[in-house]
């Protein structure tokens, strides 16, 4: 979308058209104190708390103040702590466990029991067989670690599942890895674009995840430590050690071949977008150090993008996209987005793009529930929480929008063909994702969309750089999964341990 840039009044819209011929197309919603409001028909899709965050300020260290984390809340029971991985698998870090598959108060397992799953109440015995050995609950509502199971990150046998395959680490006959597109390909809905620095998101993925640029211009491929696993970072040490290197190439690990260089020369981003440094972003998943793209906007321009993809959602196909961000990094700035974008580097108009984006923007999108970071759509000219907003639209009031309180954010943009869109959110640490919309686009001309189909990262569609935020893991795919998918997807990754 547009680029707005600080001005000591408020942001100032560049390239389109003045704000007093803007207002023109802004939403007439319930007005109350000079305040409008916008109403989903979405129930809601999950629980969360209200009230949000009091932090969440432009890149503070992190959103403060929240009673709880979105989606973080577990049941009766609370999240199992030192739960064991499946019986003779590997767990993610791929060392041996044993024991049987954890759940979290009846939700899906992490180790692999799909939706339906036995629930365990402070050590019952699950219908795997095995005994947890606890049930305490860390601060906040995430799972201690240790309590999570493997994902995409080793094998394992024998662990249960029921009515289909799992989405923790077992396919359904438990005898291989299962990573976040397996599950998209199961449902019919292939991805066509799979970036990660972090880890595989086939089962079956053993090629490179990255390239780094060294100072000296010399590059090397950062490859998976085993099929379906992490990133072997003893490479990026050695080839990096007493210098600097840079990510170059953040590969496609989907069959289309859509990898990501840094972005060309674009309307906002007149030299084109630079590498981010590959020794930032450092967190630990699963045991295993990594790293993540890292954005800081206005500043470093960091921008990835492809012009030129194979397979990408056009005009008004249906698609789906989520990223793994670090939930405490984040600017009211636009625009941090990783998904659809103009071919041409321009703003197109309205429906030209369609992108996730996470942040704590109100310009063009309006005020979510509490403070943020919220997810929202970037479907160009607007940041929508839902079928309204666009340029200048901070009175306008979503409070199904809500704050998304974690140390690491799941988020969700679901694109179907014809008048409707939906965006989800949550912890990537535990829980399950809350709809914040579901319902019909904006208007005018967002829908049919005018899809063009190249791919951003880190930027906007026209290279507005303003967006903050750490990239670590994204998927996009061709068609329009359904919603248990999404539920298989989000469980997928809080079984792959971030931050453990």
């Amino acid at each position: 979308m547009h680029f707005a840039s600080k001005g000591l009044n408020g942001p100032v819209l560049h390239g389109v058209l003045p704000p007093a011929t803007r207002i023109g197309i802004m939403p007439i919603c319930v007005a109350a104190m000079l305040l409008v409001s916008c109403s989903s028909s979405s129930d809601g899709g999950g629980s969360a708390e209200a009230g949000g965050g009091t932090g969440g300020t432009t890149n503070s260290g992190g959103a403060g103040g929240a009673t709880s984390s979105l989606g973080g809340a577990v049941g009766s029971g609370g999240a199992l702590a030192g739960g064991a991985a499946q019986m003779g698998g590997r767990s993610a870090g791929g060392s041996p466990s044993m024991g049987g598959s954890v759940v979290t108060g009846g939700s899906i397992g992490l180790g692999g029991v799909s939706t339906g799953g036995s629930a365990t109440f402070g050590g019952a015995q699950n219908s795997g067989g095995a005994v947890s050995s606890g049930g305490a609950v860390s601060d906040g509502g995430m799972t201690s670690s240790g309590g999570s199971s493997q994902a995409s990150g080793g094998s394992s046998s024998g662990g249960a599942s029921s009515g289909g395959a799992s989405s923790g680490g077992a396919s359904a006959g438990g005898s291989s890895t299962v990573g976040p597109c397996d599950i998209y390909e199961d449902a019919d809905t292939p991805c066509v674009a799979a970036h990660s620095t972090v880890r595989a998101l086939y089962g079956a993925y053993d090629g490179p995840l990255y390239q780094l640029r060294r100072a000296d211009q010399q590059t090397k491929d950062v490859p998976v430590l085993e099929p379906g696993g992490f990133a072997d970072i003893s490479v990026q040490d050695d080839f990096c050690s007493g210098t600097s290197c840079t990510i170059s190439l953040i590969y496609d690990q989907s069959p289309k071949g859509n990898d990501l260089g840094k972005s060309p020369p674009v309307y906002w981003l007149e030299n084109g977008g630079t590498e981010s440094n590959a020794a930032q972003g450092q967190i630990t998943v699963s045991g295993h150090v990594v790293h993540g793209i890292y954005v800081t906007g206005y500043s470093t321009n960091v921008a990835y993008r492809n012009n030129a993809t194979n397979g990408i959602a056009m005009n008004d196909e249906a698609e789906a996209m989520y990223m793994v961000v670090d939930g405490q990094r984040f600017s009211d700035q636009c625009c941090f987005d990783y998904g659809n974008a103009e071919t041409t580097g321009n703003d197109d108009g309205n429906g030209t793009m369609e992108a996730v984006y996470f942040g704590n923007d109100i310009t063009w999108g309006g005020q979510g529930e509490g403070n943020g970071p919220w997810v929202a759509a970037d479907l160009e000219n607007g940041v929508y929480k839902c079928d309204q907003g666009g340029w200048q639209s901070q009175d306008l009031q979503v409070p199904e929008a809500k704050s998304i309180i974690a140390d690491f954010a799941t988020v969700m943009l679901k694109g179907p063909s014809g008048n409707s869109f939906a965006i989800k959110g949550g912890s990537a640490q535990s829980g399950t994702l809350t709809t914040m919309w579901d319902g019909n686009r904006p208007s005018p001309n967002y829908s049919p969309k005018s899809l063009q189909g190249a791919i951003i990262l880190g930027t906007g569609g026209d290279g507005s750089n303003g967006g903050t935020g750490t990239f670590f893991e994204g998927a996009m795919t061709i068609g329009n999964p359904p919603d248990s998918v999404d539920d298989a997807i989000q469980a997928n990754i809080v079984a792959a341990g971030y931050g453990q």
